[in-house]
């Protein structure tokens, strides 16, 4: 059984990693900055080994990184929850540094780290900022010489299970609303990456974007609503508004609004034939994690 170093263990993407890379056998070693949390007490009882570091201590990430096979690497972006007050672009590509050098300092046979997609077309067209952070990060690996893979999923499914779409009983974002937008289910991550680790030799220098569905994000919404079994209307955000948050993240959906992941679905399902579509996520796991926030919502918004 080889050790599979699992950095960014207690989010999203390597949470499902985790489960793929258990379930197939491998040892696992999670890294956690707080090993009494939940969510890492969580991979312990599945069978993780927890070893405490942080993406800012080069240091501890050579140390978790020793004696291990393969490394799977993945930093927050800007904006994702629980990240550091003030964190930014350069905090996640510097994170990305520091992991990749600590595999390369110890001697890691294989790493894989999830990139986002589109990052291969830096020299033709303008990115977003996470976007070019991610491309950043797979120009320093290239650079050690790593044997490496680079996985560039599209958009997740889960950003549609809480407020991050779901807002006052609608489904509710930027996206021009008849423009076809390519998702993915965070646990098909899981096992594309459990697969690159699997078949070194078929995925040791690939860089592939993955995508599991496109449809309109008024489509998604009907879907939704099907799957939950009430009213969730699609409501399209305008441009505007974001660019008062933010015009970086303004860019960001109007790239996608008129460029696009470009993804190509029936390749990924072809890589991946259990590969889910939005409807397969949705009767699986996507419509009851919709359904409890909507549930907690109502009960938040109820007096006494």
């Amino acid at each position: 059984m080889k050790t599979i170093v699992v950095v960014g263990a207690t989010g999203l993407q390597g949470r499902a990693v985790t489960a793929q890379l258990l379930a197939g056998g491998w040892r696992v070693r999670a890294v956690t900055r707080d090993p009494d949390a939940p969510a890492a007490r969580a991979l312990a009882q599945a069978g993780a080994e927890l070893v405490r570091a942080e993406m800012d201590d080069p240091a501890s990430l050579v140390a978790a990184a020793e004696d291990a096979h393969g490394l799977f690497s993945v930093q927050p972006t800007v904006g994702s929850p629980g990240t550091p007050a003030g964190f930014s672009a350069e905090d996640e590509v510097r994170w990305g540094r520091n992991v990749a050098d600590a595999a390369h300092a110890a001697g890691v046979r294989h790493l894989v780290y999830a990139s986002l997609a589109g990052a291969g077309r830096h020299d033709t067209e303008r990115l977003p900022g996470n976007v070019i952070s991610k491309w950043r990060v797979e120009q320093h690996i290239t650079r050690l010489g790593l044997p490496a893979t680079f996985l560039r999923p599209v958009s997740f499914m889960e950003n549609y299970t809480g407020a991050y779409h779901l807002h006052d009983d609608t489904v509710a974002t930027a996206f021009a609303a008849d423009v076809p937008q390519q998702i993915m289910a965070v646990d098909d991550v899981g096992v594309f990456a459990a697969l690159a680790f699997a078949q070194p030799g078929e995925w040791i220098g690939r860089a592939v974007d993955l995508a599991g569905d496109e449809l309109t994000p008024r489509r998604i919404a009907a879907e939704i609503s099907e799957a939950v079994g009430r009213p969730l209307p699609y409501v399209e955000i305008p441009i505007e508004t974001i660019a008062r948050i933010g015009e970086e993240f303004a860019y960001a959906y109007t790239w996608l609004n008129e460029r696009g992941y470009r993804a190509d679905v029936a390749f990924t399902r072809a890589l991946h034939p259990g590969l889910m579509d939005l409807r397969t996520w949705l009767r699986r796991t996507g419509a009851a994690q919709i359904s409890a926030f909507l549930a907690a919502q109502g009960t938040a918004e109820r007096p006494g």
